[in-house]
Order: C-alpha cells, then structure tokens, then sequence
C-alpha cells in the first residue's frame, strides 16, 4: 500500500513538473470558458454561445501545435488538453440534452437521450483517467480517433446551435434555414459512432497500463 501511495506521489510529481507552459494555460481558460458557454446558451444567448465554442475549439488545435513547434509538451498538457475537451462536451451535451427536452417537437423531445450517451462517456473516461493517476499510471494520451471524434462533435454543435430546428441562432429568426429534423439527427449519431470508437480505441491502452503496472508490483513483491 505504502509503495503504491510512493508511486502516486512520484506521478503527480511528473505530471506538474515543468507544467508553467502557454498551451497549458490556454487548456486553463478552455475549462475555464465551460460554465461560461453553458450559461449563456441557457439563457439564450445563442450567438454569443457559438462564438465561445469556436474560440474554445480554435485554441484546441493551437495549443497543440504550439506545445510542438515551441517544444512546450508536458506531461500536465497531455491530461490538460483532453480533460478541457471532455468537460466542454459533457457540458454541452447537457444543455443540449435539456433544450431537447424542452422542444415542441415530440421526435425530438425523444432524441434527447442520445445526449446522455456524451455525458456516460465522458464521465467514464475521466473516472478512468482518476483511476490511473491513482495507482501510480498515467491517463492515456488522446489518439487519431480521439481527435476526430473531438473535432466532428465540435463542428456538430456549433452546425445545431445554428441551424437546428427550434434551438438554432438563425434557423430561430429564418425558419426556412432550419436543418431537417432527420439531418440533425443523422448528425448526432455520427457524433456519437465516432465518440464511442474513440471510446473503445483507449481501451488497448488502458489494458497494457495495468498490466504494466500490475508486472511492476509482482516484481516489487518478489524482491
């Protein structure tokens, strides 16, 4: 037991080390940015909401090829930087999820609960990410799929704060522009697919952390 609590003090110690970075930061306001784009969308601020998300998906994609092109990668960057992404989406798929329950629309008061399969997902994944900060490991970095999934939710969100029927920023003032119910949809459930393959794609990763860390006590043991 004392060896494991040795080794969860020695991660966190890596993981703050040299932490003081400008792509770290920007990952500070994004979460930062969170409750403030939730805010305002429930209060109806639709456009101000959609400018936020963009400006929060913007420094996304800088942080990152700042972090390399300036050699600021850290270890509290790698955990930053998809925590931010998930705490925005768990967020706005909450909203979401309340504003589609609020809808005249019956199909879409009954779409409403694919939103909580974002909101499972993630809460899963940072219970996991806890987990292995926990027993002395380190959260699985984001992959091609994680980034994928991050970016196309992106784009989905701002598309429905846009143009979905009932909710949009114009399709609210020009109905004649409100995507069809059955394109929303569809653009939903590609979120998701790509949500949950990004999901199952960290799951080779966790295995073989635990199985490293699990060989490391063995041997601790033996010795």
């Amino acid at each position: 037991m004392s060896e494991q609590k040795k080794s969860l003090k020695e991660n966190l110690n890596e993981i703050f080390d040299g932490c003081l970075t400008i792509p770290n930061l920007i990952s500070v306001i994004r979460i930062c940015l969170i409750p403030v784009i939730a805010i305002l969308y429930y209060k109806g601020y639709i456009w101000w909401t959609v400018f936020v998300i963009f400006i929060s998906g913007l420094s996304d994609a800088v942080d990152g090829k700042i972090a390399r092109k300036y050699n600021m990668i850290s270890n509290l960057g790698k955990l930053l930087d998809p925590v931010a992404d998930k705490l925005t989406i768990f967020a706005l798929a909450i909203v979401l999820f309340l504003k589609f329950k609020e809808a005249q629309s019956e199909a879409m008061q009954s779409f409403a609960w694919v939103f909580l399969l974002f909101i499972i997902k993630d809460l899963v994944m940072i219970l996991v990410s806890i987990f292995l900060i926990a027993i002395g490991t380190r959260p699985v970095a984001a992959e091609i799929w994680g980034k994928l999934a991050t970016f196309t939710f992106y784009a989905v969100m701002v598309v429905l704060m846009g143009f979905g029927p009932e909710i949009g920023a114009i399709s609210m003032y020009y109905p004649q522009y409100a995507l069809p119910e059955s394109v929303m949809f569809v653009l939903v459930v590609i979120a998701v697919v790509l949500t949950f393959v990004a999901f199952f794609s960290y799951i080779p990763s966790v295995i073989k952390q635990l199985k490293e860390r699990k060989n490391i006590i063995s041997k601790e043991d033996i010795e």
